[in-house]
């Protein structure tokens, strides 16, 4: 989840979390499975884009556990999808 001023570092950043293999919920939200490494590889990217001293980005650690009980209202994602459940997607 992040808020981020700048625009084109705003654009890398959902670049960079979508080359990662999370899926958008939100314009600034984005859930999904990192392994440890790829999440330490995203968190660097993000670092390098990002004005600290305004921007605001948020990790935040999930089981599938939690993310199983999560409630979803409305036109909520897919919980299917961020979990891995379905393996094949046709377009």
């Amino acid at each position: 989840m992040y808020d981020i001023e700048n625009d084109r570092a705003r654009s890398r950043v959902a670049k960079y979390c979508k080359q990662a293999g999370l899926y958008r919920v939100q314009y600034s939200v984005f859930v999904g499975t990192l392994a440890p490494t790829d999440k330490d590889t995203l968190e660097l990217r993000i670092e390098e884009e990002i004005d600290e001293e305004v921007d605001r980005v948020y990790i935040f650690p999930m089981s599938r556990d939690e993310l199983r009980q999560t409630s979803l209202l409305g036109q909520a994602f897919d919980k299917k999808l961020v979990t891995d459940e379905v393996r094949a997607m046709f377009f």
